[in-house]
C-alpha cells in the first residue's frame, strides 16, 4: 500500500516535471523568438538611421549649396544695382554692351530659376524626408515600448517560474527526506506486510475451501433444483409471482377509495345538473303548466329523463375497480380488469352527452328566439352553447385516454409500456381542462341566472331551478377540482409504480399472463398458509446433529434395521412353533392327567366295594352293624379320596408344570439376551468396520490435502522471495529515479539562470535602445 503511494507520488512529480519541462521549453522558444525579433528591429534600426544619415548629409550638401546660390544672387544683384546707373550714363554708347549684358541677364535668370526649382524641391524633399523620419521614429519608439513591456512581462513570468522552481525544488528535496524516512518505514512494513501475507494465504486457504465447497454444493443444488433459467426470457417471466408490496397495495386501495369518493360526488353533481335541467326545460320558455313546450324540449327533455341508466353505472364501474384492488392481489395496468368496465361506461355517458348535445344547442337557441330574450341573455346562451360542446369534448378526451389505459388489460399491443407515462400525464391535463371548462360554465349560467332574475315574467319556480342547476354546476366545478389536484398529485406515483411487476422484466407481457401469474399468487398464499400449521414435536436441532454421527455408524442405518427385521420375524416364527409345540403338550398332559385321574377314582371304587362284600358275607345278621360300618368306612374314604390322594397329585403336577415353565421362561430369556447381544456385537463390527473405512478415507484425503498444503507452501515461499526482490528492485529504481530528478533539477537550475543572464541582456539593451 505505501510502495503504491509512494509510486504514486513519484508519477504526479513526474508530470509536474513533464509541464514544468514542457513551459520552460514554450519559454525558451518565446526568448529566442523575442531575441530574434529584437535582432531584426535593430537591423531596421541600423538600416532608418543610415537612410537618416544619407537624408541629413542631403539636406546639410543642398543647404550649403542653397547658401551658395543666394550669395551669388545677392552679388549678381548687387552687380545689377551697380551696372544699371553704368548703363543709364553710356545708352548710347554701350549698346552693344547692354545687349550682351540682356544675355548674360536673361542667362543667369535662366539659371537662377533652375537653381530656385532645384531648391524648392529639395525643401520638398527634405520636408517629406523629415516628415518620414518622424513617423518612422515614432513608429520605431512606440515598438520599443511595448518590447520593454514584453521583456518586463517576460522577466516577471521568467522571475515568477524562477520562484516556483526553487519552490519546487525545496518541496521536492523536502520529499526526497521524506521518502527516505518512508523507505525505511517501507521495509519494516515489508517486513510485517510478509508475515500478513503468510497468514492471508493461510485465511486465503480457508476461504477457497469453503468457497469451493459452497461452490460446489451450489452448483449441485442448481443443477438439481433450477431445471433452466424462467427469467432469461420475457414470456416465462411473466408467470413469475412478484415479491408482495403490501404497503403499494395498501396505498393504491387508499388512492382508489379517494378517486371513488370523487367520482360519487361528481354522479351525484351531474344527476343533479340533468335532472333540474329537465325541470327548467319544462317551465322555460313556456311552463308546461300553462301551455305545450315545443317538440324539440319534449324529445331533449325525455332523453334528459334517462340520465341516470348512464350516470350510475359509472359509480358501479368505480366501485367495482375498488373492490378489485386488495392486499392480496397485484395492481397494475394488466390486472386492472376492472378498468375496462369503467371505460365501457363512460363510453355510454358520452354517447348519451353527444346524443343530448344538438338538442341543448337548439334549446339555446329557441331561447334565443323567443321574446323574452335579451341582447345580453342571447350572448349567455351563445356562451353556454360553446361551453357545452366544450364539455363534450373534454369527456371525449378524457375517454380516450382512460380507454388506452384499459388496452393492457385486454390488448397487450394496444399500448406500449413506453407511452404509460405521457397518457398518466394527458389524462391530468383532460382533468384539468374539465375544470377549466366547468368554471367557465358556472361563471356563463351565474350571469344569465341573474340576467333571467331581473326578467319582469321570472317566476318563483324558475328561480329555484336556477338556483339549484346553479348549486349543481358549482358541485360538478369543485368535483373536477378536486378529481383534477387529486390525479395531479399522485400521477408521479402512477407513474413509478408502473414497473412494479416481475423480477428482472420490463412487465408483464399479457392479461393472460398477468391472470396466470394472479392463480400462481393464490397458490403460493394457501401453501403458506398451509406451511404455518403448527409441526409435531421432532428430536432439537442440536441432539439430531450430536446424534448425526452415532446414526451414520449405528445399526440404526437400513440394511442393518432390515437384518434385525428379517432376524425378528424368523424368531417370533420359530417362538409360534414352540408355542403351538408347547401347547399341543400341554393339552396332551392335561387329558394324561385326567385319565389317570378317573383310572385312580375307578381303582378306589374298586377297593371299596371289594372290603364290603366279604364283612358282609360273613355276619349277615349284623346288618346294622355292618351299614354302620360301611357308612363310617365311606364317610373314612371319601375324606382320603378329597383331601390325600387328588390333591397331592394335582399339586405335584401343578409343581412340575411350573417348573418347567419357570425354566422354559429362563432359557427364553436367556436366549433372547444371547440373541440381543450377538445382535448387538454385530452391529458393533459393522460400525467399526465402517468407522475403519471412513478412517482410511479421510487418512486418503488428509494426505492429499497435505501435498497440497506442501506445494502451496513452496508456493508461497517462491512468491515471497519474488515479493522481497520486487520491493527491492523498486526501492532500487526509486533511489535511481531521485538520483536523476537531482540531475535533472540541477539542470533546470542551469537553465533558469542561462534564461535570467539573457533576460537581463535583453532588458539592458532594450534599454539602451
Amino acid at each position: 500500500m505505501a510502495s503504491a503511494e509512494l509510486q504514486g507520488k513519484y508519477q504526479k512529480l513526474a508530470q509536474e516535471y513533464s509541464k514544468l519541462r514542457a513551459q520552460n521549453q514554450v519559454l525558451k522558444k518565446g526568448v529566442v523568438d523575442e531575441q530574434a525579433n529584437s535582432a531584426a528591429l535593430k537591423e531596421q534600426l541600423k538600416m532608418k538611421d543610415q537612410s537618416l544619415r544619407k537624408l541629413q548629409q542631403e539636406m546639410d550638401s543642398l543647404t550649403f549649396r542653397n547658401l551658395q546660390l543666394a550669395k551669388r544672387v545677392e552679388l549678381l544683384q548687387d552687380e545689377l544695382a551697380v551696372s544699371e546707373p553704368r548703363g543709364k550714363k553710356n545708352k548710347k554708347s554701350g549698346e552693344s554692351s547692354s545687349q550682351l549684358s540682356q544675355e548674360q541677364k536673361s542667362v543667369f535668370d535662366e539659371d537662377l530659376q533652375k537653381k530656385i526649382e532645384e531648391n524648392e524641391r529639395l525643401h520638398i524633399q527634405f520636408f517629406e524626408a523629415d516628415e518620414q523620419h518622424k513617423h518612422v521614429e515614432a513608429e520605431l519608439r512606440s515598438r520599443l515600448a511595448t518590447l520593454e513591456m514584453e521583456a518586463a512581462q517576460h522577466q516577471a513570468v521568467v522571475d515568477g517560474l524562477t520562484r516556483k522552481y526553487m519552490e519546487t525544488i525545496e518541496k521536492l528535496q523536502n520529499d526526497k527526506a521524506k521518502l527516505e524516512v518512508k523507505s525505511q518505514t517501507l521495509e519494516k512494513e515489508a517486513k510485517e506486510c510478509r508475515l500478513r501475507t503468510e497468514e492471508c494465504q493461510l485465511q486465503l486457504k480457508n476461504l477457497h475451501e469453503d468457497l469451493s465447497g459452497r461452490l460446489e454444493e451450489s452448483l449441485s443444488i442448481i443443477s438439481e433444483k433450477v431445471p433452466f433459467n424462467d427469467t432469461k426470457y420475457s414470456q416465462y417471466n411473466a408467470l413469475n409471482v412478484p415479491l408482495h408490496n403490501r404497503r403499494h397495495q395498501l396505498k393504491m386501495r387508499d388512492i382508489a377509495g379517494q378517486a371513488l369518493a370523487f367520482v360519487q360526488d361528481l354522479v351525484t353533481a351531474l344527476l343533479n345538473f340533468h335532472t333540474y335541467t329537465e325541470q327548467r326545460i319544462q317551465i322555460f320558455p313556456i311552463d308546461s303548466a300553462i301551455d305545450t313546450i315545443s317538440p324539440l324540449n319534449q324529445k331533449f327533455s325525455q332523453y334528459l329523463h334517462e340520465n341516470a341508466s348512464y350516470v350510475r353505472p359509472l359509480e358501479e364501474g368505480m366501485l367495482h375497480l375498488f373492490e378489485s384492488i386488495t392486499e392480496d392481489t397485484v395492481t397494475v395496468l394488466e390486472t386492472t380488469v376492472k378498468l375496462k368496465t369503467f371505460s365501457e361506461h363512460l363510453t355510454s355517458y358520452i354517447c348519451f352527452l353527444r346524443k343530448i348535445l344538438p338538442y341543448q344547442l337548439k334549446s339555446l337557441e329557441e331561447e334565443c328566439e323567443s321574446s323574452l330574450c335579451t341582447s345580453a341573455l342571447r350572448a349567455r346562451n351563445l356562451e353556454l352553447s360553446q361551453d357545452m360542446r366544450k364539455m363534450t369534448a373534454v369527456f371525449e378526451k378524457l375517454q380516450t385516454y382512460i380507454g388506452l389505459l384499459a388496452l393492457p388489460s385486454t390488448e397487450p399491443d394496444g399500448l406500449l409500456r413506453t407511452n404509460y407515462s405521457s397518457v398518466l400525464t394527458n389524462v391530468g391535463a383532460a382533468l384539468h381542462g374539465f375544470h377549466d371548462v366547468m368554471k367557465d360554465i358556472s361563471k356563463h349560467y351565474n350571469q344569465k341566472a341573474t340576467i333571467e332574475h331581473e326578467l319582469p315574467t321570472a317566476t318563483q319556480k324558475l328561480i329555484t331551478t336556477n338556483d339549484c342547476i346553479l348549486s349543481s354546476v358549482v358541485a360538478l366545478t369543485n368535483g373536477a377540482g378536486k378529481i383534477a389536484s387529486f390525479f395531479s398529485n399522485n400521477v408521479d406515483y402512477f407513474i413509478a409504480s408502473l414497473s412494479y411487476g416481475p423480477k428482472a422484466a420490463s412487465g408483464f407481457i399479457s392479461p393472460l399472463s398477468a391472470e396466470c401469474m394472479l392463480q400462481y399468487k393464490k397458490k403460493a398464499a394457501a401453501y403458506m398458509k398451509a406451511l404455518r400449521k403448527p409441526l409435531l414435536e421432532s428430536v432439537p436441532y442440536e441432539e439430531a446433529l450430536a446424534n448425526r454421527r452415532v446414526l451414520l455408524s449405528s445399526t440404526e442405518s437400513r440394511e442393518g434395521l432390515a437384518q434385525q427385521v428379517q432376524q425378528s420375524l424368523e424368531k417370533i416364527s420359530k417362538l409360534e412353533q414352540e408355542k403351538e409345540h408347547w401347547m399341543l403338550e400341554a393339552q396332551l398332559a392335561k387329558i394324561k392327567l385326567e385319565k389317570e385321574n378317573q383310572r385312580i377314582a375307578d381303582k378306589l371304587k374298586s377297593t371299596s366295594i371289594g372290603q364290603g362284600v366279604g364283612p358282609a358275607q360273613e355276619n349277615p345278621t349284623g346288618v346294622n352293624a355292618g351299614g354302620q360300618e360301611e357308612a363310617s368306612t365311606k364317610a373314612v374314604l371319601e375324606p382320603i379320596h378329597s383331601t390325600s390322594l387328588v390333591p397331592d397329585v394335582e399339586s405335584r403336577e401343578d409343581l412340575i408344570k411350573n417348573h418347567y415353565m419357570a425354566r422354559i421362561v429362563e432359557l427364553t430369556s436367556q436366549l433372547q439376551l444371547a440373541d440381543s447381544k450377538s445382535v448387538h456385537f454385530y452391529a458393533e463390527c459393522r460400525a467399526l468396520s465402517k468407522r475403519l473405512a471412513l478412517a482410511e478415507k479421510s487418512k486418503e484425503a488428509l494426505t492429499e490435502e497435505m501435498k497440497v498444503a506442501g506445494q502451496n507452501i513452496s508456493r508461497l515461499q517462491d512468491e515471497l522471495t519474488t515479493t522481497k526482490r520486487s520491493y527491492e528492485d523498486q526501492l532500487s529504481m526509486m533511489s535511481d529515479h531521485l538520483c536523476s530528478m537531482n540531475e535533472t533539477l540541477s539542470k533546470q537550475r542551469e537553465e533558469i539562470d542561462t534564461l535570467k543572464m539573457s533576460s537581463k541582456g535583453n532588458s539592458k539593451k532594450n534599454k539602451s535602445r
